[in-house]
This record gives C-alpha cells, sequence and structure tokens, in this order.
C-alpha cells in the first residue's frame, strides 16, 4: 500500500467516527426529545460541522498532489481530522446531567467549541499549503480573507455570551459556507 492510500485510509477513520457521533447525538435528541432539551442553535452548529466534515473529505482529494509524504504532513494532517472529530464530541457529549439541556450546556463550552473551529480555519491554510502553492493560488484571494473572517468571527464568539449572536453567527457560516462550495465545486 502507498503512503497516500495509507492516509486516505486512516483520514477515513477518523471522519466516519465524526460523523457516527453527529448522526448519534442528533439520533438521541429525536429518540428522546424530553431527556435533553434540544436547542436550534446547537443543532444548527452541528449540522454547520457536518457540512465542514463532508466538505473536508472532498478537498481531502487534492491530497494526490503531494509527491513526497514526511511523517510530519502526515501528522498534521491527522491532527486536522481529530479537530473536527473533537468538535463532534463537544457538541454531542456522552452526558448532559450536569446541565437544563442542549442550550445550556453549548454556551457552557462555547469557549472551546470555538476556539477548536478557529484552529480549524487556520489549520486549513497548512494543508492548502501542503499541496502546493499553485493550488493555493488556484482558490484565490477569498479564500484567505474567508478563514481569516472566520477565524476571527470564531475568537469574537468565544466571548460573545448572546444568544442572538450566535444564532446569526450559525446562520451566516453555513450561508456563507453554502455558497463557498456551490461556487467553487459547482460551476
Amino acid at each position: 500500500m502507498d503512503k497516500f492510500a495509507h492516509i486516505r485510509m486512516v483520514i477515513g477513520f477518523i471522519l466516519s467516527l465524526s460523523i457516527a457521533h453527529l448522526l448519534k447525538g442528533v439520533a438521541k435528541i429525536i429518540e428522546h426529545p424530553g431527556r435533553n432539551k434540544p436547542y436550534w442553535v446547537h443543532l444548527l452548529w452541528a449540522f454547520f460541522v457536518f457540512l465542514q466534515l463532508i466538505y473536508f473529505w472532498w478537498w481531502e482529494f487534492n491530497l494526490e498532489r503531494i509527491r513526497e509524504w514526511t511523517f510530519l504532513s502526515y501528522i498534521f494532517i491527522i491532527f486536522y481530522i481529530i479537530l473536527f472529530y473533537v468538535l463532534c464530541s463537544l457538541l454531542f457529549p456522552d452526558d448532559l446531567r450536569d446541565y437544563g439541556g442542549y442550550r445550556e450546556y453549548f454556551y457552557s463550552r462555547r469557549k472551546w467549541f470555538f476556539a477548536l473551529m478557529g484552529a480549524t480555519f487556520l489549520v486549513d491554510i497548512g494543508d492548502t499549503l501542503l499541496k502546493g502553492t499553485s493550488y493555493l493560488q488556484s482558490l484565490g484571494t477569498e479564500y484567505l480573507l474567508r478563514n481569516a473572517v472566520l477565524f476571527v468571527l470564531c475568537g469574537v464568539a468565544i466571548r460573545a455570551s448572546k444568544p442572538r449572536f450566535h444564532a446569526l453567527l450559525v446562520i451566516g457560516f453555513i450561508l456563507y459556507n453554502v455558497s463557498w462550495i456551490l461556487r467553487r465545486y459547482l460551476t
């Protein structure tokens, strides 16, 4: 087995666990809606992370551009997908007994959630650079601006506690990223 196939396999395992964790969390809410009160903002963040996971898998096809893999690049890519797994775990913990539902839980863990989310936008730039400067240039100026703005917004979200801000933020993240994906891959 070549190195790239091995790396894709490991990424696929962790990505599958991430998606399974999200789906299991949503299924628990559907199965037992009265047990832990759902919160629509939390569910929209779960949808956003799901969308990012699907997009991650798609853009990692470009890892084939890397001709010479090193252990450091391998660890970097594994670290990247682990960030997503931890985001999924933060969204749907095993136990919510100490909280009044997902709303209370989400706001109590928002600092961790948005710190990790912000990290994904920075690590994404490193991932893109691994694929080469020509690949980075093919994404245009919007790519770097997009990641910088999303990173800064995650920093603001760490400090912001107003539910209305978080509602508008998640709607904005979803709409923008759907627009980005459609413009990049359906044209």
